[in-house]
């Protein structure tokens, strides 16, 4: 079965909202190989409305040497959407009802694992549906005070951390994975 990936960069104050605006001060080359790892062991993109217009704005039109531009651009991409019509970016799929079936469904395929980057009203409903196997938290060291956060008012989840490593400039990687209940 596959395991549907969340990977987010998220504030102190866990805020996941548009890090296009706030991260790159923090990149690093060790960050940018564990994204390539991280993106070369899936081969599907799980992603909200926002997110996939904000990658379909940016992607189709990058190439880099590592070849990270070409697997973004050639995974297939599932957005989860009521309003969206039409997905144009190349290999893209909308979901537009019965979300926690459709991503059951996925997970039963076979494959690699499923990546979903940002879209945290997505992350909030897989994990209301329990279909996360794996959150990736990249916890920048800054504090933005505002903005929609990764986990809503009222969410609870018990988490077992599987690895805490930190980078060089000051973002740590958190990854949990969901407790099974006894």
């Amino acid at each position: 079965m596959r395991k549907v990936i969340v990977t987010e960069f998220v504030s102190l104050d866990g805020v996941a909202e548009a890090p296009e605006k706030w991260v790159f001060q923090f990149m690093s080359d060790d960050i940018g190989k564990f994204k390539h790892d991280e993106l070369f062991t899936a081969d599907a993109h799980l992603l909200g409305r926002v997110t996939y217009e904000v990658f379909a704005s940016a992607w189709p039109s990058r190439k880099d040497e590592a070849g990270f531009a070409d697997r973004m651009n050639n995974l297939p991409k599932f957005v989860v959407s009521t309003t969206l019509d039409r997905a144009e970016w190349k290999n893209s799929t909308i979901i537009k009802r019965n979300v926690a079936e459709e991503v059951l469904t996925l997970k039963q395929q076979p494959g690699q694992d499923i990546l979903v980057a940002g879209s945290v009203s997505l992350v909030q409903t897989l994990m209301q549906n329990g279909l996360i196997d794996e959150y990736r938290l990249l916890t920048f060291p800054i504090v933005l005070g505002s903005g929609k956060r990764l986990f809503a008012q009222g969410s609870k989840a018990s988490l077992k951390l599987v690895e805490a490593k930190s980078f060089g400039s000051g973002v740590v990687l958190l990854r949990y994975r969901p407790e099974i209940k006894k």
